[in-house]
This record gives structure tokens, C-alpha cells and sequence, in this order.
């Protein structure tokens, strides 16, 4: 992992450290804490672009989820839709997979897995030609996104949570998902 942190500017201070998967981002806010509780920066358009990561947000999205072991997933879109999105659990706790969609990439079919909570105040930034997916590890568990792009219903394209082409690593079997995710093909590279 690439660990750098953004040119300090007056009350900013976040940290990006880069994954496997080129692109994809661990991001981590200094926290203040004081009497009132606790403040953290969430999204800096400059620190993103020093980071190589499209700071448009044309698509902010709230995920409520109200029982324990809900998936959502994997979703992501095709040009010229393709979207960076930056996932934020932000109350309850989530296990979430990001995987390699983009043939030219080095880590091209590869994933890492990451938990997010409300305690460890962490995002991730899976950039476009990703897809992504989320198990709850809690209920009422809430996660926020930022969206480069808006969603897209014929761009709109998805991986099943049990494709045995990536096998993927599941703290615990899905026990809420839904009939499209549940139902999706086996992926098929194309060569």
C-alpha cells in the first residue's frame, strides 16, 4: 500500500493509502474531538484530485440497512456511465469487496476486502471499471456515497456475491439479498 497524505491545509488532514488495486483508496480522516462529540472532514475535492481520484460528485446515496448479514452487490456501471463511488459506513458496520473489472489493469479480476465501521470512520474509493459489494455486520447499518456519476439503468451491470470465477471470502453467508443480486450470471471475460 501507497501511504500519503494530503498537503496540509488549515483544519484538513486526510490520509489515502492505496490498495492492490490501483485506484482504489483507504481514506482516513483526522478526527476532532471536543465537548460536542466528533468532527471529521468527509470529502475534499483538492485532497481527491492530488490523489488521482475524480473529484465530481454528481450522486450522493444513503443505504439503510436493517438487518444483519445484508448484501448489496456487486454493483457497477459501463461507459459512459462508469462511475468512481466512495462508500462511508457511517452508523453499524459493514465487510466490504471491491474487485478489478478493467482489462488493461494489472490486478484485472483480483479483490480486497475491507470493513468499515462508525468507529474507524474510514471510506473507500473504488474507482470507475470496479465493482463493489457489502455484507452487514450489524443491524440498522447505514453506509453513504459519493457518485461520480449518476446512476444509470442501461449501464447498470453486476457480479453475483458467490461467482465461483473470483471466489470471493464471506464472513458470514449472505441471509438478505436481493432476487436480481441472488440471480445474476456467472461473469464471462471476454477475450
Amino acid at each position: 500500500m501507497i501511504d500519503q497524505i494530503s498537503k496540509e491545509r488549515p483544519g484538513v488532514k486526510m490520509k489515502f493509502k492505496e490498495t492492490e488495486i490501483k485506484g482504489c483508496f483507504i481514506i482516513e480522516s483526522e478526527l476532532f474531538n471536543d465537548g460536542r462529540g466528533v468532527f471529521r472532514r468527509h470529502f475534499d475535492a483538492e485532497s481527491f484530485k492530488e490523489h488521482g481520484i475524480v473529484a465530481e460528485v454528481n450522486q450522493c446515496d444513503i443505504s439503510q440497512n436493517f438487518e444483519r448479514f445484508t448484501l448489496r452487490g456487486f454493483h457497477y456501471q459501463i461507459p459512459p456511465h462508469s462511475e468512481g463511488k466512495t462508500l462511508s459506513c457511517i452508523k453499524g458496520a459493514i465487510y466490504d469487496i471491491v474487485v478489478d473489472l478493467r482489462p488493461d489493469s494489472k490486478t484485472f479480476l483480483k479483490w480486497c476486502a475491507f470493513t468499515l465501521d462508525e468507529k474507524n470512520c474510514i471510506s473507500i474509493h473504488v474507482p470507475p471499471g470496479c465493482a463493489t459489494a457489502f455484507l452487514t455486520l450489524e443491524s440498522n447499518t447505514t453506509v453513504h456515497y459519493y457518485r461520480s456519476k449518476n446512476y444509470n439503468s442501461e449501464s447498470e451491470r453486476g457480479i453475483r456475491y458467490n461467482d465461483p470465477l473470483f471466489n470471493f471470502v464471506w464472513p458470514h453467508e449472505p441471509e438478505m439479498i436481493s432476487e436480481k443480486d441472488k440471480s445474476r450470471p456467472d461473469f464471462v471475460v471476454n477475450k
